[in-house]
């Protein structure tokens, strides 16, 4: 079993797509084309939505047999160890991020130009209060920081923000530290950092020739697939990444796939890379460390293998017929 998992866990890292991760509007200057609701929904993609839900659930059987191996229990007292400086790491990490932003003159975001010169100052000091090694230091960061993000999205709008709601999970982790309500800052970091990838993933399907301009232009790599297929595999890997975030499974392996995702990403498209998912990174190393120790996924209400199995294969098919019908509608 081991070696077969082994094998598993390779080729999942070999035919994951380079830039699975990305977010397409960075990389292509093409005006955006909504696809029709029906070509979307094509037989390939009717085809990999149904697969995608029997594997996600099929995890629920064999996640319980993997738990009980040697290596993943020496690889679990390993990370657990260092879990006591999982918001440190998310502090100043925060701060680095927001450092690397402004030296492009950006924030949040790539495409986020700042040009106000309040909110650039407001940025600096939001980063020496992160920088500072106590809560409430951190705590007046955060709050500068969520103020900066409303002035973000008051200029862009709601909709183009969610791409990047994982900021508002992080700002609320930021918020509660030494609080009683601490406990439930990570898994809100789970939550909002699985939607905004899932969220992202269907952009890819709504305007599938932003992405397939990147394909042809970057000369990304598409193992043999047809662009456009590559293109769909591409966004279905990327939003259950997120779904399975969201859900509580694999979450110290996805992030050290995801994690090895975008370092291969970055050699392909550069530096706009590492401004945009440098924050990303930070994330990620700290779901390696955590693990779910801390978390209740939605799947534990269910105590059965065969409900567990169930809800999980219905309840992906429900969230992805959603994020896909929202986005389409106010895209």
């Amino acid at each position: 079993m081991k070696k077969i998992f082994q094998i598993l866990l390779m080729l999942g890292l070999i035919m994951t797509p380079f830039f699975a991760e990305a977010h397409v509007k960075w990389f292509t200057n093409i005006s955006p084309h909504k696809d029709s609701i029906e070509h979307i929904l094509s037989p390939i993609f009717i085809f990999f939505a149904l697969l995608a839900a029997i594997v996600l659930a099929s995890l629920t059987l064999i996640l319980p047999k993997m738990a009980e191996w040697g290596p993943m229990k020496r690889w679990e007292d390993r990370f657990s160890s260092l879990r006591k400086y999982s918001r440190y790491i998310l502090k100043y990490g925060t701060a680095v991020a927001l450092m690397i932003q402004m030296a492009n003159g950006t924030l949040f975001a790539p495409e986020f130009h700042m040009h106000n010169t309040v909110a650039v100052v407001l940025t600096w000091i939001t980063i020496g209060f992160l920088l500072i090694p106590h809560h409430i230091s951190t705590k007046i960061g955060a709050v500068i920081l969520l103020g900066l993000f409303i002035y973000v999205t008051i200029h862009h709008g709601i909709f183009y923000m969610l791409d990047y709601g994982f900021y508002v999970a992080i700002i609320g982790v930021l918020l509660v530290g030494n609080t009683k309500f601490e406990k439930a800052g990570f898994p809100f970091l789970y939550l909002g950092t699985g939607l905004s990838l899932s969220w992202v993933a269907v952009e890819k399907w709504v305007y599938p020739d932003m992405a397939l301009d990147i394909v042809a232009h970057h000369h990304v790599p598409t193992f043999g697939f047809a662009p456009d297929l590559f293109v769909v595999m591409a966004a279905f890997i990327e939003f259950v990444v997120g779904y399975l975030l969201v859900v509580g499974i694999l979450n110290r392996v996805l992030g050290f796939v995801v994690t090895c995702i975008f370092i291969s990403t970055t050699m392909l498209f550069g530096m706009t890379e590492v401004i945009g998912h440098f924050m990303i990174h930070i994330v990620l190393l700290i779901f390696i460390i955590e693990g779910v120790s801390f978390y209740n996924p939605p799947i534990k209400m269910h105590k059965t293998k065969l409900d567990q199995f169930i809800f999980v294969f219905l309840n992906f098919i429900f969230v992805l017929a959603t994020f896909l019908l929202i986005y389409y509608r106010f895209a």
